[in-house]
């Protein structure tokens, strides 16, 4: 008896098809599984995130709960100890150094309710100082002053030399110059002078003009000049100039108000730390001025300014030079730098530059590149004749 052929079931047949959709249900398990993950891990980093943020609101909560500190300021260290003077009352205490703490004489620390430091503070440096310090270096340098080579010469030799080269004035045994009062009529050059130091040296800047150092209430200006110099002397080598001397050390005098008051107390505390008790250290004071003849004689006597250098109106060769540095980026084209240097004669260097802004403004009305000696000529016209003619016509 022959054996007969096994017959496909319905059973048999529906297996594969049930193998492929059970495949596709494990490839979409594992896509949602995937998605799954990847939402487990954004909701972790947030949840990080969320921890961060309710640790650093715990530490704020921390330090508000805890009682306020006290200021205080190292008078003397004796061992493991130092005697505190509280700020506000004055009250001197003896609390223990910790170790971690490196204090000296003067410095300001926080100390608890049990008097005890937590931390060193730095200076207290008023804001108001601290934005005169120059922080970007001027373009303007020696180079681009004309007529004054004189001039710069003293400057240089009273305000770079010792801050670059102190050894020379030890070989010869004299103390450097303390500094350097420029003076002059208006426009003159002396702020640029200032500005060309402050280029050619790397010591600290600090401007301020002598307005600033008037204030309104009682000791205030007296107390930003001693927190101008004693930022100077932290930032030394410094140089600090005082633009507008005449506004806070004209001749002293009393009206009977308190602005008089104000400003001979201000002025009082400039000469001390001028030429005070204590050594200025490695600090170079520059001062302008337009009137030094409203200065009062204590600041000009020698040890508060050795060096008086007078910045005067330009002569015919330094009028000429000074038309040339203006003209440097300008194309001219037949300018006669020595005929204009005789017109202009009595005018400050502001005024010349002023003229060559403005024969360049004439070229760019006319669509010119070139600038020819017309435009010269129409610019003192209109800048110098116009302005004399409008004075006569007032006083007349």
């Amino acid at each position: 008896m022959s054996d007969a052929v096994a017959k496909p079931t319905p059973l048999d047949s529906e297996r594969p098809r049930d193998m492929r959709s059970l495949l596709e249900e494990i490839e979409v398990l594992k896509v949602k599984n995937e998605e799954l993950r990847s939402k487990l891990m954004d909701i972790t980093l947030e949840n990080n995130s969320y921890l961060q943020t309710i640790q650093k609101f715990q530490e704020q909560l921390g330090h508000l709960r805890r009682p306020p500190l006290v200021i205080g300021s190292v008078m003397e260290i004796r061992d493991d100890f130092v005697l505190l003077r509280q700020h506000g009352n004055n009250q001197e205490v003896l609390t223990y150094k910790p170790d971690d703490v490196e204090v000296e004489i003067g410095s300001r620390v926080a100390v608890n309710n049990n008097l005890s430091i937590v931390k060193v503070l730095s200076k207290s440096i008023d804001p108001r100082a601290r934005v005169m310090e120059l922080i970007e270096t001027p373009e303007m340098d020696y180079s681009m002053i004309g007529g004054l080579d004189e001039e710069i010469r003293e400057v240089v030799e009273t305000v770079e030399v010792p801050l670059k080269e102190p050894e020379l004035f030890d070989k010869i045994g004299i103390d450097p110059p303390s500094g350097v009062l420029l003076h002059g009529p208006p426009g003159t050059g002396k702020t640029l002078i200032a500005k060309a130091v402050a280029h050619g040296t790397k010591a600290t800047f600090l401007r301020l003009s002598g307005t600033e150092l008037v204030q309104k209430y009682i000791g205030e200006g007296a107390r930003l000049v001693r927190e101008v110099f004693q930022l100077a002397r932290d930032h030394a080598p410094c140089i600090v100039f005082i633009d507008e001397l005449d506004a806070i050390a004209s001749m002293r005098s009393y009206d009977g108000s308190t602005g008089s008051a104000e400003v001979n107390r201000t002025m009082v505390q400039l000469l001390a730390e001028l030429d005070g008790f204590e050594s200025r250290g490695n600090v170079k004071i520059m001062a302008a001025t337009n009137r030094i003849d409203l200065l009062d004689p204590a600041i000009l006597r020698p040890g508060r300014f050795d060096r008086v250098i007078e910045i005067p109106l330009p002569d015919e060769k330094g009028r000429e030079e000074i038309f040339k540095i203006h003209t440097r980026r300008m194309t001219c084209e037949g300018v006669d730098f020595k005929k204009l240097a005789k017109m202009t004669e009595g005018l400050s260097g502001a005024d010349i530059k002023v003229i060559v802004t403005e024969s360049g403004m004439f070229a760019l009305r006319d669509r010119e590149i070139k600038v020819v000696m017309d435009y010269f000529e129409k610019a003192y016209k209109k800048l110098i004749e116009s302005d004399a003619e409008e004075q006569h016509r007032m006083f007349v």
